[in-house]
């Protein structure tokens, strides 16, 4: 066979390769076109979707959990944030429920410790922050969902949603996938409120948000036996030269270097996970801060050998949209603990606005406990749609307090039991009796405000 033979057959041979390939592909794409059907729709398995789709399933009602990334948790998780918090207030518990069931089993099986919540931490909130292995968490709270019945899927997005009579139509992709899901109820857990803009609701955001934080751990040094004075010198003169940003360390050199702590922390500056390409920006914008802290940390002395011992996947946002609520709570409803007449849940941190420069908590007065109520997690003139998490109707001073993991989860919880009922009695959430949504609550193990 000559040269000329055998390349034919060569190129004949690659384009019935890629004939098979492309039949396969169009199979494939045809077996994923089909309509799924379900009670109760959770998009965003983070910190209050995961909540909310496991007290949905606990209740009866069938429920899937969209979820874009590859894990459940989001903040604590793929954001790092391994410190949930405040379930207690002034010496007592203010929000359980699955949350709670969640975080303690996950400091018992890892040997963990609880802080001491009877002990008044004054302005030091951080001290009832308990501290979790975030990758236990992630088991745990799969397993927890499989086992209510949850049917989760990953790496899967909402790309158009419609109204049909007292259901949604919700139009799904991903990887491989392309299919519809009819739903009588909507939770949004998204964090931006995405899927609430998809149907059509009005959002709200300022023009300047909250800057994000790519979590890291710096090993390879010995922080106690690092002259503090001279790091500190040279962490200035950096600063000075453009050799390191007032970004990159705004809590100063120690809290780069200070391993003690567990994690390293910086601002990323207009951090946004709205869409993929401004979520992509501030993933490139945080490690690229890191490499620059990397190659100015390892020219202190007794430094030379630093290395990454770890870097979360994505850098963590504080901040996009929040709904246009049937309430906005409002920044004096927090400070003043408000206890509104459909508070389904407490809530309870500082005002912590992050900024630039770093951030300056704002306490709350002494016995104070702020509320969150059932029409703040709703989207104004919305039917069969709820949200939970940070986007919350609440200003953003607000905001900045309500977003935090224990508020949320006890959020989600709260939206699990209000989008069961609702799809039980086939109506819209505003329309569930508060005394039932309350005593299931409760039954559920949440807290209601009272």
């Amino acid at each position: 066979m000559n040269k000329k033979t055998k390349l034919i057959l060569f190129r004949f041979t690659i384009l019935l390769f890629s004939g098979a390939i492309l039949l396969n592909n169009v199979s494939c794409n045809k077996i994923s076109k089909f309509t799924e059907e379900t009670e109760v729709l959770v998009v965003g398995g983070g910190t209050s979707g995961v909540i909310a789709a496991i007290q949905s399933a606990r209740l009866g009602c069938k429920t899937i959990l969209i979820e874009s990334g590859s894990q459940l948790g989001g903040t604590m998780t793929t954001g790092g944030v391994v410190f949930p918090g405040l379930f207690h207030a002034w010496g007592e518990q203010i929000i359980k429920g699955i949350g709670w069931e969640l975080v303690s089993e996950a400091v018992k099986m890892n040997g963990d410790i609880m802080p001491d919540f009877s002990k008044s931490t004054g302005k030091r909130h951080w001290e009832h922050q308990i501290q979790i292995n975030g990758a236990l968490y992630v088991l745990l709270a799969e397993e927890k969902a499989i086992s209510a019945g949850v049917k989760i899927r990953y790496y899967e997005t909402p790309l158009e949603l419609k109204r049909k009579g007292d259901h949604w139509i919700v139009t799904i992709v991903g990887k491989g996938t392309h299919y519809k899901i009819k739903t009588k109820q909507i939770i949004d857990c998204t964090g931006d409120a995405s899927i609430a803009a998809l149907a059509g609701y009005d959002r709200l955001r300022e023009n300047e948000t909250q800057p994000g934080s790519l979590i890291f751990e710096l090993e390879g040094f010995d922080y106690d036996l690092l002259d503090k004075n001279v790091v500190k010198g040279l962490f200035e003169k950096a600063l000075n030269n453009g050799e390191i940003l007032h970004t990159d360390g705004y809590n100063g050199i120690q809290s780069i270097l200070n391993t003690h702590a567990g994690l390293s922390v910086q601002h990323v500056k207009n951090a946004n996970s709205s869409t993929s390409a401004l979520h992509t920006q501030a993933n490139i914008d945080g490690r690229t801060s890191l490499l620059r802290i990397l190659r100015f940390v390892r020219t202190l002395p007794g430094c030379e050998n630093a290395r990454i011992k770890k870097m979360q996947p994505e850098t963590a946002i504080r901040e996009t949209y929040r709904i246009d609520g049937e309430y906005k709570i409002t920044v004096d409803d927090y400070v003043g603990g408000k206890v509104f007449d459909d508070a389904l849940s407490y809530t309870f941190y500082p005002i912590d606005l992050h900024v630039e420069e770093g951030v300056d908590p704002k306490h709350l007065e002494d016995g104070l406990v702020p509320t969150v109520p059932l029409r703040a997690l709703i989207p104004k003139s919305s039917s069969n749609f709820m949200v939970a998490g940070r986007c919350v109707s609440s200003d953003r001073l607000a905001n900045s307090a309500l977003r935090v993991q224990a508020s949320c989860m006890g959020m989600g919880q709260s939206a699990g039991v209000v989008a069961a009922l609702a799809s039980k009695y086939n109506t819209t959430p505003l329309k569930v009796p508060l005394a039932e949504i309350k005593k299931i609550l409760k039954e559920q193990g949440g807290i209601v405000p009272e």
